[in-house]
């Protein structure tokens, strides 16, 4: 589901961190062997080759002194390699006075619209600027431990170009049937969860059901339908209805449609792994959608220049129903589409 995202391995531990720049030199069995994988196996057992291709990215290993910004590249015998670790982050997330959209708040949940480009908690590449970074701002000591110490009040997630409604928990008990209920996915509860993407092309039918099951594809760290028998497979289900067809009566340039998902399962980027597979990507995505890029050449302008230089996929969580855990009462928010997505399809519905 868009509402999930991957969370990249983390930078480097504690352990690792020195004043100074570890300084190695490859020996003639070094020769040959790519850089990223000598050194991860000269810098200790904790240290995995993907921390290190992470480091080698961020310009922290040197080779005769000169920064090397290819994991791949092959050792020669003589080779001097620095590494120079990145500084310790703070064990635990810190409060930082950043803008909140806020829905609805009392004293065991909070509801706000995320917008698009905000991470919903810290990670590698991410360690400020988070919601997460946010709430704890905004809701001080009340926050502090529920649901774990990085990740406080989190009971489900939103990729950080995706726009919408979440809800965070403020009490251990908001947490506990918040989370239950997320896991459930509205099976048995009063869960709903609706999402709002344009996509390219009309589907055939109004209405639709893509139930097929996702796991990690070959760069493993994008999602893909998978075989369900693979170990990694995850059950996984959309259904769709489309709300808006764009372009329907003309040959001449590319079509889309506005798009209304509902989710069954809540997989990492499960909608757009979805729209992908059936032959239609999100507008604008740039992990499922690339084969799609030319399309905006099919558009006249303004429209064209306006989707080529859209900056994230057009997915957007427009609805969020779940029932109070202390009032028991049922709760509706909506989220209007942000500006971006706003003026997007305003171009497509000019088509």
């Amino acid at each position: 589901m868009s509402a999930h995202n991957e969370e990249a391995p983390g930078l480097i531990e504690d352990q690792f961190i020195v004043a100074a720049p570890t300084v190695l030199e490859a020996g003639t069995e070094a020769a040959g062997q790519r850089l990223d994988q000598w050194l991860a196996g000269k810098l200790g057992p904790d240290m995995s080759r993907n921390r290190v291709q992470m480091l080698i990215k961020q310009g922290a290993v040197r080779i005769g002194g000169k920064p090397v910004d290819e994991a791949k590249r092959k050792l020669a015998a003589g080779d001097v390699v620095s590494v120079t670790m990145p500084e310790p982050e703070p064990a635990t997330p810190q409060g930082e006075a950043i803008a909140l959209d806020i829905l609805y708040e009392d004293a065991e949940l909070i509801v706000i619209n995320k917008p698009a480009g905000l991470v919903v908690h810290p990670g590698a590449g991410n360690w400020t600027g988070t919601l997460v970074n946010a709430l704890i701002h905004h809701c001080g000591d009340s926050l502090s431990g529920i649901g774990g110490v990085k990740r406080p009040g989190i009971v489900h997630r939103l990729d950080k170009e995706t726009s919408g409604v979440m809800v965070v928990a403020k009490t251990d008990r908001a947490h506990k049937a918040l989370s239950e209920a997320f896991a459930d996915h509205g099976r048995t509860g009063d869960l709903q969860r609706a999402y709002l993407a344009l996509v390219w092309g009309i589907p055939p039918r109004p209405t639709g059901t893509v139930d097929a099951p996702l796991g990690r594809a070959a760069d493993r760290v994008r999602r893909a339908v998978v075989p369900e028998g693979r170990d990694d497979a995850r059950h996984a289900v959309t259904h769709f209805t489309v709300v808006e067809r764009f372009g329907e009566q003309q040959q001449e340039f590319a079509t889309a449609s506005l798009v209304e998902c509902r989710l069954e399962t809540g997989r990492t980027h499960q909608i757009r792994v979805h729209m992908a597979h059936i032959g239609h990507p999100v507008v604008g995505d740039p992990d499922y959608g690339q084969a799609f890029r030319t399309k905006a050449n099919r558009l006249p302008e303004p429209l064209k220049t306006t989707v080529k230089t859209f900056p994230r996929q057009a997915l957007h969580a427009r609805l969020l129903e779940f029932r109070h855990p202390a009032t028991h009462l049922a709760m509706r928010f909506e989220a209007p589409l942000p500006r971006d997505m706003e003026a997007l399809v305003g171009g497509f519905r000019k088509l």
